[in-house]
């Protein structure tokens, strides 16, 4: 009895097992946009050796399951329409997905910027309103981590835009899309896989990287296991941390309350308020210290104070001057009331040991709250605690661990949001990314070039690939200091020589003071034009800002030479001033220049510099005052001429 018990089990896990197995590969589903006049790629899994028949747009396309399962079949090219229903049949069991649309489908990738929502764009409330003028819909790839390729993705849905789903668009995708939709009258899909903070080597496969000059190194130390990748992680922190010292820097209490600020400089910068992760300390979630000094003048000595923390919960432990002043748990306890002479006349040191955030757990290590949630007050205004100033450190005395996320390792996003949606049939790829790739500019311009040629090589087309140039966020430092976004800038237009690529420059539409600006509206207008040009080919003269072409240098005076000037220079200044540039003779130091024009040419001239070498333009991270355009609207991307050593050349990806 009980061997029949066991083999009628096994019977119907059999039956089970086969009729569970008939599925599709992701994106393919309900609502989705197949693209028009391409092959159309169709693939998923059954049981083995399964014969499957798919019918679709009156055509019926059959294949068979190899022996591991896995099935593939393609429909030819057809043009837009729909909605059409889409019917796979297996041997014991069939699927039905409707509402389908061919029309055009583009892919949306990068960081966070690519990432950022409709919610929090401007002008949402407007385009709710006007939502149901073009048939667009999104899917959402799954934010995951694989260090092996994977053949699918864990889930995911086409979603119809609409006043209550388009809060969740990617705002950049769908700003493109309106425009598309609206001037080829098709349904446009995006297929949205973006991930906030994300490095483009993250992106990139290792067969890639094998074949890169720049990170063919890294790809032959490929860890194998998580294991492998949080060692690889510990020690990259180890080496920053003991670069200075050539030993990690002490932790022991004994020795950071001697009230000696030295003790503190072998520790990373921080400005808060961040979370560790986007200041160089990946991925850390356990206890930590941060550190900071403090002066106070001699008439605040004597008064009560409040010391303003942030909204940070966890247990921690506040000294100051080496002496303990609160301990606790919890958000409430982050605003301290002080008493008079807490504080010393002149340098104060601040010391907070933190444990594991709590809520939210995923925050780890910093500071949460806006800026102003961070100060010293005393009686009169209160003195900011935010930015620059304050120095982190591990405490890998208690229990740590690294969480897995995007850029724990090279590749990883690659094998978990790209390489399992390939081939799904796509019109062209929209790219935003860079901002977490700036400290390795240099290398950018190699690493951003292979991504370009590696996808279109795992597509097997040459795909279409726009890209936003990086917008103004940060300091307003000139030529001498240096700016690794400026030198972003300058790698991805470089890669403007690769076929079928276009750039969308964005320095003015920019925030000094936030790295996700929320004018994406022009941004997806900008991608648009691009492609409504290039892949289109509708009659748009000029899609895009002047670039720098050549430079002449006469009679003091540097004369320079743009491409895609279009009808002419217009100066957006209410002054008529051309703002922006820097000259630079023998001896490589750059002064704010004067400019003018003269036809189609820029001159950029200096008292200070009678016989120069070399112009900047925009040549900061936050280059707000450049504010040069062609007639059409379009903005002049900055630029250099000469090719003198940057400050991003020795940074490399490990």
């Amino acid at each position: 009895m009980k061997s029949f018990v066991v083999f009628c089990t096994f019977l119907l896990s059999l039956i089970f097992v086969s009729q569970a197995q008939l599925r599709l590969a992701q994106p393919f589903g309900n609502h989705m946009v197949l693209q028009r006049n391409k092959t159309v790629p169709v693939w998923g899994w059954a049981s083995k050796n399964e014969k499957i028949s798919i019918q679709f747009n009156q055509l019926t396309v059959q294949t068979q399951a190899d022996a591991n399962g896995k099935w593939f079949l393609s429909f030819p090219a057809m043009k837009e329409g729909g909605p059409y229903n889409m019917n796979i049949t297996g041997k014991q069991q069939s699927l039905q997905l409707n509402d389908i649309m061919l029309g055009e489908v583009w892919l949306c990738s990068g960081q966070s910027n690519m990432d950022f929502e409709m919610r929090d764009a401007f002008h949402f409330n407007a385009a709710i309103s006007n939502v149901k003028q073009a048939d667009i819909r999104q899917f959402s790839v799954p934010y995951e981590v694989s260090l092996q390729p994977r053949d699918s993705i864990s889930g995911g849905a086409w979603v119809l835009s609409n006043p209550e789903t388009l809060s969740n668009f990617t705002a950049v995708g769908y700003s493109f899309a309106k425009e598309i939709a609206s001037r080829l009258n098709v349904t446009v899909g995006l297929i949205k896989t973006a991930w906030g903070g994300s490095q483009i080597e993250g992106w990139i496969s290792k067969s890639a990287m094998l074949e890169s000059e720049v990170l063919k190194e890294y790809a032959q130390k490929f860890p194998e296991t998580w294991e492998e990748a949080d060692a690889q992680l510990l020690k990259n922190l180890q080496d920053k941390l003991s670069a200075k010292n050539h030993q990690l820097p002490s932790t022991d209490l004994k020795d950071l309350l001697q009230n000696d600020s030295t003790v503190f400089n072998q520790w990373l910068p921080y400005a808060p308020p961040s979370q560790w992760d986007w200041q160089g300390i990946w991925a850390f979630r356990g206890a930590g210290y941060m550190e900071r000094t403090i002066t106070i003048n001699a008439n605040e000595v004597g008064k009560a104070s409040t010391l303003s923390l942030g909204e940070n919960d966890g247990v921690f432990q506040l000294y100051i001057n080496g002496k303990l002043i609160k301990e606790g748990y919890g958000k409430n306890s982050r605003i301290f009331n002080l008493p008079l002479n807490t504080w010393k006349e002149g340098r104060n040191i601040l010391l907070i040991h933190q444990e594991k955030q709590v809520d939210p757990a995923w925050f780890g290590n910093g500071f949460i709250g806006e800026p102003n949630t961070l100060f010293l007050k005393f009686d009169g205004l209160p003195q900011t605690l935010a930015g620059n100033g304050w120095r982190m450190m591990p405490d890998f005395k208690l229990p740590w661990n690294y969480v897995h996320a995007q850029n724990n390792a090279g590749a990883i996003i690659y094998n978990a949001m790209i390489h399992p949606i390939i081939p799904f049939a796509i019109q062209g790829i929209l790219w935003y990314q860079g901002e977490s790739n700036a400290e390795r500019a240099y290398q950018y311009r190699k690493s951003f070039p292979l991504l370009i040629e590696s996808w279109r090589k795992a597509w097997k087309e040459e795909l279409p690939f726009y890209f936003v140039q990086l917008s103004s966020f940060g300091k307003f430092q000139n030529s001498n200091q240096g700016s690794a976004w400026a030198e972003l800038r300058e790698a991805q237009n470089m890669s403007l020589t690769l076929p079928k690529t276009g750039m969308a420059v964005t320095t003015d539409i920019g925030n000094p003071d936030n790295v996700h600006p929320r004018n994406k509206e022009d941004v997806g207008k900008r991608l648009a034009a691009n492609a409504l040009a290039n892949t289109y080919h509708l009659p748009l003269e000029v899609y895009c800002g002047p670039t720098y072409h050549s430079v002449a240098f006469k009679n003091g005076e540097a004369i320079i030479e743009f491409k895609n000037l279009g009808k002419g220079w217009q100066i957006k200044d209410q002054y008529g001033y051309i703002k922006g540039f820097e000259i630079a003779g023998a001896n490589h130091i750059f002064y704010y220049a004067q400019a003018s024009i003269e036809g189609n040419k820029i001159i950029v001239k200096s008292d200070k510099v009678l016989d120069p070498l070399a112009v900047r333009y925009g040549w900061t991270d936050s280059p707000i005052d450049a504010n040069l355009y062609n007639l059409e609207g379009f903005p002049a991307s900055p630029f250099r001429t000469d090719q003198w050593k940057g400050i991003t050349e020795e940074s490399k990806f490990r």
